[in-house]
């Protein structure tokens, strides 16, 4: 896909992401301290099951479970000579599971370290470490490359400058506080401007808070930019119980009442994050 092709699919009204992938692979069984791109090509009954469960809701775009599937993320498992193999295999079940229903994105995450001079990581180092998984999931297929729950701005730009060449739209999408701050400094809005400024096909907001503390958000974000406004929050705020694990109190109800807040504020490109189910986008595609 173009991006000129995923605009004018965007222009034509709101366009459904997919929901959690992290927490329902928890809740099918994965266990804490795995490596979930390596659990799930494991079980790749989980993932097929999840991800067509999303695109029979409504998902037009699913993201394919390679979050984590760079060389630094990787390393912490010790399959970081895997990276390839590791964002092709995934790539390949999520092609399967849209089955032509659903486009698929390739998707990358933060680095998770500020970059120089505020941070100890080089923006050089960042820019290889997203260019080489991007490449990877372009030769394997993906229709869009989506780079979310990133924290700062300089990790998106490196982020945008190393896919700038591949030819594929790069949604790009922060990890905001309800008053838009970002964990690095600088406001989702701000960083909004920038991303568009450097060839962003979309960008918005993703995890962190639930929908209904986004709206004034989202509205920042719509008034800065052009491009498609993304909006994949949680499924509210988590609470962890007794056995460590993260609970996520917003119902698919209240869930869905807030998004369409959401797209009232100018929000096109519409799923969700932490705690979502495919029934919190079942009732999400039949709301809008």
């Amino acid at each position: 896909m173009t991006k000129e092709e995923f605009s004018r699919l965007a222009a034509r009204g709101p366009v459904l992401l997919d929901g959690a992938t992290g927490s329902n692979l928890r809740a099918a069984g994965m266990p804490v301290g795995v490596s979930p791109e390596m659990w799930g090509l494991d079980h790749p009954e989980v993932l097929l099951d999840l991800q067509r469960s999303f695109v029979e809701a409504g998902s037009r775009i699913i993201m394919a479970p390679t979050f984590s599937a760079n060389r630094l993320s990787l390393r912490h498992f010790g399959l970081e000579e895997r990276a390839g193999e590791l964002n092709a295999a995934l790539t390949a079940l999520s092609k399967e599971a849209a089955g032509g229903r659903a486009m698929v994105a390739g998707d990358l995450s933060t680095m998770g370290r500020p970059l120089e001079p505020a941070g100890d990581m080089p923006y050089g180092e960042a820019y290889d470490v997203y260019r080489e998984q991007m490449e990877a999931l372009a030769e394997a297929g993906v229709d869009i490359l989506a780079v979310e729950t990133l924290m700062g701005m300089d990790e998106a730009a490196a982020a945008l400058d190393a896919g700038a060449a591949l030819g594929l739209p790069v949604m790009v999408s922060f990890s905001a506080e309800a008053d838009g701050g970002l964990l690095f400094g600088g406001t989702a809005w701000e960083a909004a401007a920038m991303a568009q400024e450097l060839g962003a096909a979309a960008v918005g907001v993703n995890c962190s808070v639930g929908p209904d503390q986004l709206e004034s958000v989202i509205r920042s974000i719509r008034a800065a930019v052009d491009i498609p406004v993304i909006a994949k929050p949680n499924a509210g705020l988590p609470v962890m119980d007794e056995r460590g694990q993260a609970r996520y109190g917003m119902g698919p109800a209240d869930f869905v009442r807030h998004m369409l807040a959401l797209a009232e504020a100018g929000a096109g490109l519409l799923g969700g994050c932490c705690g979502t189910t495919p029934e919190y986008i079942r009732r999400l595609a039949a709301a809008l």
